[in-house]
């Protein structure tokens, strides 16, 4: 069963820190029978929450539930932005094909309407 947890230590990712530049980077794994299928590394400031790198293993869904479940983290702190600073700009197509993101830009706003828009939508499906 897919579980989506914070992890306490930044082992195996020092590599994915020393590229974000700061050290208040937080890590969230895919975890999978106890083996990490994926990973969000970012970081919260005042006012957004900074994405510096996904991996998803090519899986949409787990780009999705990744960045969902920062998403709802930061509602929960306050944070209405969320600003992709991935170097990787290939990752940036599946934030667009989930809609985090649209044309050039790399900020999602309004992330507590963003999280209710897909609950609105998800009832639409069941009626």
């Amino acid at each position: 069963m897919l579980e989506i947890q914070e992890k306490f230590d930044n082992t195996g990712y020092e590599a994915v820190i020393k590229q974000a530049g700061i050290n208040n980077v937080h890590i969230t794994e895919a975890m999978e029978q106890g083996n990490a299928t994926g990973f969000i590394a970012y970081a919260y400031e005042s006012e957004r929450t900074v994405v510096y790198d996904y991996d998803d293993n090519g899986d949409l869904m787990l780009c999705d539930g990744l960045v969902r479940s920062v998403m709802f983290k930061s509602v929960l702190k306050g944070i209405e932005t969320m600003v992709f600073e991935i170097a990787d700009k290939s990752k940036f197509e599946n934030l667009k094909k989930l809609h985090f993101l649209s044309d050039d830009s790399n900020i999602c706003e309004n992330l507590d309407g963003f999280m209710n828009t897909c609950k609105s939508c998800r009832k639409k499906e069941a009626d």
